[in-house]
């Protein structure tokens, strides 16, 4: 009765009660040609133990042993059971849209101790709980700073995530946006000078990642002051949120656009994940999404509901600020129960240890022979060599060694065909930062 709960008697009179004769009748309107007519072609049947040990094994085919140096807006980070124990909770896995505050209290309290958390690491007023991930977060701050200023061109810098980019690119076609962009410098940062040619009052945005893809951390205080100077709003993408366990959070922007992965969610072949977008509190009429609020009932309690929600599901119709309608609640749960549990010492204590890691992996790459620092910015837990060969041939050899080697920046920038760009986290031993390392060594050593 685990997974089938309802017996033959209580199918008939569920049946009953809605005037069908079978199940088949169920799928009526469904056209005959495009009904199945025969069983799955499943392995099968199983019991529960052979179902496990099946999963098992299959599991056990993808990555068993392998050691990875990719990161590129994933990042494998620990994360504690108490997260999932928490997570599997049926009130929070099978709940749905909060729109029912009285009923919603956990959920909504949970929305908005995140949105709380956002804040203090982002430095900003205001933060949401509903974007799908840090690429739409950075397309919808953008959406929100053309309507705050009214104008209609971007500025966006080259570091940024290309996937960002893309995302952006495909709002901006139907949306009236005109995107530009903005090149970086020799030290992997965005060019500000370039950056001030290209700022006219016709701007509405200036997009920045920081820590970028290239690994930089950007420098924001002249970005801010020149964007500023034009009238726009600076919008600041952050990928990597451990990073603020030690750098500077971007106070100085008016949008931060952030991809919480990191916090209690594992890279899961690519989701799902939570995005977030803080910003100045006079903004906030504009912020598309959810904002989860605090208040107290008739008998003085204190409560949540739903302060803000102008989506196009709700009252707002076509006057929307978005056309998302999901809330990453469960993800956006998972951050929460991750960051409460690490608090602002473990925080920065975790964001230490990937700091040291990258810079003993960096300075061990460096004393291979033609392997080369391309960029001098400071970096977090990612950062770009060049190689004396082809980085596609070199990851080719290290899958050999069960080690997943770094992203190769020549797919994103061709004028960088021989960079690669190498994250290590906290999950990553010593040990196999220097197995690493003499595997890219004999790499580079192998005859063409």
């Amino acid at each position: 009765m685990r997974y089938l709960p309802k017996s033959p008697t209580e199918r008939q009179e569920m049946l009953a009660a809605i005037g069908a004769k079978s199940m088949e009748d169920l799928f009526s309107t469904i056209p005959e040609a495009y009904r199945l007519k025969k069983p799955l072609n499943l392995p099968g049947p199983f019991s529960e133990a052979e179902v496990i040990r099946y999963f098992e094994e299959r599991g056990a085919e993808n990555s068993l042993g392998y050691s990875s140096f990719l990161g590129a807006g994933v990042y494998s980070h620990l994360r504690s059971v108490v997260t999932d124990a928490i997570l599997q909770r049926g009130e929070f896995l099978t709940s749905y849209t909060p729109y029912q505050a009285e009923i919603s209290q956990g959920t909504l309290q949970a929305i908005f101790e995140f949105q709380t958390l956002m804040c203090q690491l982002t430095g900003q007023e205001v933060a949401n709980a509903s974007m799908y991930d840090g690429s739409t977060a950075t397309t919808e701050a953008v959406l929100m700073a053309e309507r705050l200023t009214g104008r209609r061109r971007v500025l966006v810098a080259r570091s940024l995530h290309p996937e960002y980019r893309e995302v952006l690119r495909t709002y901006a076609k139907n949306s009236g946006l005109t995107v530009e962009q903005v090149p970086f410098g020799s030290a992997g940062t965005l060019d500000v000078g370039g950056l001030k040619n290209s700022l006219r009052d016709d701007v509405c945005a200036v997009v920045v990642q920081s820590p970028n893809f290239l690994g930089a951390i950007e420098n924001l205080t002249p970005i801010a002051e020149a964007t500023h100077d034009a009238g726009a709003l600076l919008v600041v993408a952050v990928a990597e949120a451990l990073s603020l366990g030690v750098v500077k959070p971007p106070s100085e922007t008016d949008i931060v656009a952030m991809e919480g992965q990191s916090f209690g969610l594992a890279p899961s072949y690519g989701g799902p994940f939570v995005g977030v977008i803080a910003c100045r509190e006079r903004f906030v009429r504009q912020m598309p999404g959810r904002l989860a609020g605090q208040t107290t009932d008739l008998n003085g309690h204190r409560g949540f509901v739903l302060t803000l929600a102008t989506r196009e599901q709700h009252i707002r119709r076509e006057k929307a600020t978005s056309n998302i309608c999901t809330n990453q609640a469960l993800c956006a749960l998972a951050a929460t129960v991750h960051l409460s549990l690490l608090g602002k010492e473990g925080i920065r204590e975790m964001a230490e240890q990937n700091l040291a890691k990258a810079q003993f992996a960096l300075s061990e790459l460096l004393k291979i022979p033609g392997v080369k620092r391309s960029f001098a910015a400071p970096f977090f837990n990612e950062f770009a060599v060049e190689l004396p060969r082809s980085v596609k041939m070199v990851n080719a050899e290290l899958l050999r060694s069960k080690i997943v080697g770094p992203y190769v920046l020549g797919s994103a920038y061709p004028e960088l065909s021989k960079h690669a760009l190498v994250c290590v986290t906290e999950t990553t031993p010593r040990a196999e930062i220097e197995r690493f390392v003499s595997a890219v060594r004999a790499a580079l050593e192998m005859p063409l």
